[in-house]
């Protein structure tokens, strides 16, 4: 899974008959520090998520395993709306990792 920040809605009103009536969302990772990086692409959505929350991503084959996208032509699924995510520092010297989903906050 990926964790990733909804940027805004994709609206298409011609598409694939396997996509009707599944929201479509803008999305883009989201770095341990909080900060947004990588390639911005389009999932679906199966948890009602909303812009600017924190959400989690399956991709390949894992976003057609809802019943939401089961014979969907998609490869990214929201399958979940993170509250928050906690990471302590390890052995390995790794960074904390802590963000507050509901506030914005990281």
């Amino acid at each position: 899974m990926i964790v990733c920040e909804v940027l805004g809605t994709v609206v298409a009103t011609q598409k694939d008959p396997g996509l009707r009536g599944v929201k479509l969302l803008l999305v883009q990772r989201r770095n341990t520090d909080g900060s947004l990086s990588g390639e911005v692409f389009v999932a679906t959505d199966t948890v009602g998520a909303g812009t600017g929350e924190v959400v989690l991503v399956v991709t390949g084959a894992s976003a057609r395993a809802t019943d939401v996208t089961k014979d969907a032509p998609t490869d990214a699924t929201i399958v979940g709306i993170v509250d928050s995510v906690e990471a302590e520092e390890g052995a390995a010297g790794r960074r904390r990792l802590a963000i507050d989903a509901r506030s914005g906050r990281s």
